[in-house]
Order: structure tokens, then sequence, then C-alpha cells
């Protein structure tokens, strides 16, 4: 079984989805990381694992359910950040961020027993999701974050490294509101749809 990783901030106006301002208020972008990474949150916790952590900069509030291992990022850079979070795994770990409510269970179902890795792209060039059946921190380390060639530069990591990997579908961070739009479109029953409806309506979050 595998141990599935979040890594995420705790969704505080100011502080997180900060490219959704304007059309949205922070409170508003606040609100919509909060409930992308609840969505996210509830798929992990129905995906089969032996453990579940979310890697937290920030702290943990009521949209945490239960059975999640809490532990706080590390400093230094997203690739020191992720490459840390994989660190204090034993076995096979698979880690996602907190940009993909789409995401479902059977999109977090991992087995590594014909390969080595899973690498999920994103649309934007990065990936939202990398597994590894042994995890190993310099596969992170240097590799330049939130580019255009981030995902490419990653899986070219995992290919000279000699691994097996499985791709994983394509999916769309939320990072501007049409990413929020799109999103909310192929995931039309989670919790983030249902807060873009509300902000579009003009129920906005008074925080």
């Amino acid at each position: 079984m595998t141990t599935l990783l979040v890594i995420a901030k705790e969704p505080l106006p100011g502080r997180v989805k900060t490219r959704l301002t304007p059309p949205y208020t922070p409170a508003d972008a606040a609100a919509l990381a909060e409930a992308a990474l609840t969505d996210t949150l509830h798929a992990v916790a129905a995906a089969p694992a032996t453990r579940r952590v979310l890697v937290l900069d920030g702290r943990p509030g009521p949209w945490l359910p239960p059975g999640f291992d809490v532990v706080p990022q590390c400093a230094g850079g997203l690739d020191e950040r992720l490459a840390d979070a994989f660190a204090h795994c034993d076995g096979p770990a698979l880690l996602v961020g907190m940009d993909t409510p789409q995401v479902t269970p059977a999109l977090l179902t991992a087995d590594f027993a014909d390969c080595d890795a899973y690498f999920g792209p994103a649309d934007d060039g990065g990936f939202w999701a990398l597994g590894l059946a042994r995890p190993d921190p310099a596969l992170l380390r240097g590799v330049p974050m939130s580019t255009p060639l981030t995902g490419a530069v990653q899986r070219r990591r995992l290919a000279d490294a000699g691994l097996r990997v499985r791709e994983l579908p394509p999916l769309r961070d939320v990072d501007t509101a049409a990413d929020a739009a799109l999103v909310a479109a192929l995931a039309p029953h989670s919790r983030f749809a249902a807060l873009v409806t509300r902000l579009a309506a003009g129920d906005g979050e008074d925080r």
C-alpha cells in the first residue's frame, strides 16, 4: 500500500490563490482555496492508502477530515519542500497538491507492481501528481518550479534515473479565474464548483 501526501498552504486571505484576485477578493480566493483543499483531502481519504499525510504550511482547520497525519513543510523552495515530503516516507508514496479539486479516488489509487513512478502532468506545464515506489528526494531537488518547463524537467529526471513511469491523465491546476470556471465544470458536484457558482451569483465570502 501507498502513503498519500497532500502538500498545501493554510487557506488564508492574501496567502493563497493570489492570482485569482481580481476578479475575486482575497477572502473569496481563500475560500476557493479551502474548497479545493477540502475536495482534495476527501478524495485522498476515500483512496486506498496505508497512511495519509498533509504536508502543511500553516495550521490545520476544520476543513481537515479525520485520518490524516499533519507535518510541517520545511523551509526553502518548492523543490526542497517536495523533496522533504518524500524524505519522510519509508515506502511507496504519491504526492498531490491542493490545486486540483477535480481529482478522484480512482486517480489516486497507485499500484507500483509494474512501475517505479507515477507522473501526472498539469495543463500549465507543471505536474499535479508525482509517485515514487522508492522515494528519493534527489529526484526533485533542483527542478525549477512554477515554470512552463517544470513538468518536462521533472519527467526527464524520472527517465534519466531509469524509472518505469506510469502516466496519469493531465489535469488543470486552479491558478486563475478562468481555470476556476473550467475546473468547476469538470467537477460539478464538488464543494469547489458549488462555491464558484455561489460567488458568480454575487454571494461573496466575508472573512
